[in-house]
């Protein structure tokens, strides 16, 4: 297959390129910069993931517009550029997030569910929606609704465990609120099946089957590490320090479930974060 991906040199871009090439994939790496037209000659699938990173540094105006304008700008420049080529790729694979969802408590969310309220949530729902030019060219197009994505060479969790290699580990707020996770493997897998079955379209949930809470995540994280989990980060701690990015990364609770790929059958390799955790650090 002949792949072109946006964001390639990112924590999920760089290892779907590894594992594409290792397949014998072709992967064009698209530039940020999508005002120019682009051939798609020969192109399979054209893979999306490009953006601000919303982890790093405070959510000023600045940071926030940025997040804002790098995802819904460069979707709706891409979205229309394949919406007016004569070589259309078979599918179009857009990056998205649980954040669509919003903070809602224990309740189960599946793709049907409704987007949630906040920034994070209007952010992702913009997102998803400029994808129409595509979708209203007939290229089969999916969202990829990505929770937190574990790895060991980067991302959230590298964040996460260096307190808890040095023993300053513990839950955060609460601890009652749920994360949504997938290990990096199942997320690159996943994408990989998403191409290779038409049937799959619209908003997909990458999430591991298996949701738990912070307090749950903290008692494991720190049993694979096997360091001391007695240091809790109270909610106002939190907020002082990250600002309003606590509340929707670090303090929001999302509850997803992968429905669409379960039912289409993907085999997860880390289905529980115990397995997940323990390969990593192995």
């Amino acid at each position: 297959m002949k792949i072109a991906v946006s964001g390639s040199h990112g924590l999920i871009g760089s290892a779907l390129r590894s594992r594409c090439e290792a397949a014998g994939d072709t992967v064009i790496p698209l530039s940020r910069d999508l005002s120019n037209p682009i051939r798609f000659e020969g192109v399979d699938a054209v893979i999306h993931l490009a953006g601000e990173n919303i982890a790093t540094g405070r959510w000023t105006s600045a940071k926030k517009q940025r997040i804002r304008e790098s995802r819904i700008h460069g979707t709706t420049a891409l979205s229309r550029q394949l919406a007016a080529s004569p070589f259309k790729p078979k599918v179009f694979i857009c990056g998205s997030a649980i954040g669509y969802y919003g903070s809602r408590g224990d309740e189960i969310l599946n793709e049907n569910s409704a987007a949630g309220s906040g920034f994070l949530s209007e952010v992702c729902s913009e997102w998803e929606q400029s994808v129409q030019p595509a979708v209203e060219s007939g290229i089969r197009t999916v969202n990829l609704r990505t929770g937190i994505v574990l790895a060991a060479n980067g991302g959230a969790l590298a964040k996460m465990a260096l307190p808890f290699k040095m023993g300053a580990g513990g839950i955060l707020g609460n601890g009652r609120q749920y994360m949504s996770w997938i290990s990096l493997d199942d997320e690159v897998e996943a994408i990989r099946f998403i191409i290779d079955n038409a049937a799959i379209n619209g908003p997909v949930n990458l999430v591991a089957p298996n949701a738990v809470t912070n307090r749950e995540f903290t008692k494991i994280l720190g049993k694979t590490l096997h360091r001391p989990t007695v240091m809790p980060l109270p909610g106002f701690a939190a907020r002082l320090l990250f600002g309003e990015m606590a509340d929707h990364l670090l303090l929001a609770s999302t509850r997803v479930v992968p429905d669409k790929l379960q039912k289409a059958g993907f085999p997860f390799k880390h289905g529980l974060l115990n397995q997940a955790l323990e390969d990593i650090f192995r």
